[in-house]
């Protein structure tokens, strides 16, 4: 898998590259120290996974995430930092990234990593262990976001739910047939799950 690194430390940067490098199924594509870096070091290499900082000069890695994610919906951003703010945890879920991690947990990244390639969200046990917290304190966090789940996507796993047809769901949320069936691609990928069906139980299950 090709991955790109964006921390503004370059010896963390470097220090990273080779971790990730010494995994064969591991390319290190590209290495940034900002978040404007970040943005079109990812338009002009389209990694399997971003993995980014927080805290950076200029733009931080979640105000990059979000341009990012507005841009390519599928994109697949780990976010890996010191730091355990709640408001970055909440603005991470918000934005759409695939997972949040504490730097200090370094024999975790590459699994972590792996598990997003493959489509899972991933969050270290000091983040899971504040996320029900989170979800009742914070106005603007829906408990789809947990699991990376845009606001478009939740409408659209609601009404196959209720049994609508991809023509249905188009006609009753104002989108193209086209643009349904992309975002059910885009569900199906997060959530790891294989079909319609599966989708309307995890609905009922979680949601």
């Amino acid at each position: 898998m090709r991955v790109l690194l964006v921390d503004d430390d370059k010896l963390v940067c470097s220090s990273l590259k080779i971790i990730l490098s010494a995994d064969h199924e591991i390319e290190v594509v590209g290495t940034g120290n900002s978040g404007l870096e970040a943005i079109e070091m990812y338009k002009s290499l389209r990694p399997d996974v971003l993995l980014m900082d927080i805290r950076m000069e200029n733009m931080t890695g979640l105000e990059a995430g979000e341009t990012i994610l507005k841009e390519y919906e599928d994109a697949k951003i780990l976010y890996l930092t010191t730091f355990l703010d709640d408001e970055y945890i909440i603005k991470a879920l918000n934005i759409g990234a695939k997972g949040y991690m504490l730097k200090q947990n370094y024999e975790c990244i590459i699994p972590a990593i792996k598990a997003v390639y493959m489509g899972q969200n991933v969050y270290g046990n000091e983040i899971i262990v504040k996320l029900p917290n989170l979800m009742g304190r914070s106005e603007n966090f829906s408990n789809y976001e947990s699991f990376g789940i845009s606001e478009r996507e939740y409408d659209i796993i609601k009404k196959i739910a209720d049994g609508l047809s991809n023509k249905e769901i188009s006609e009753e949320l104002f989108l193209s047939e086209g643009t349904v069936r992309n975002n059910i691609s885009s569900i199906l990928d997060k959530l790891n799950l294989r079909d319609r069906t599966q989708i309307a139980v995890f609905y009922y299950k979680n949601l």
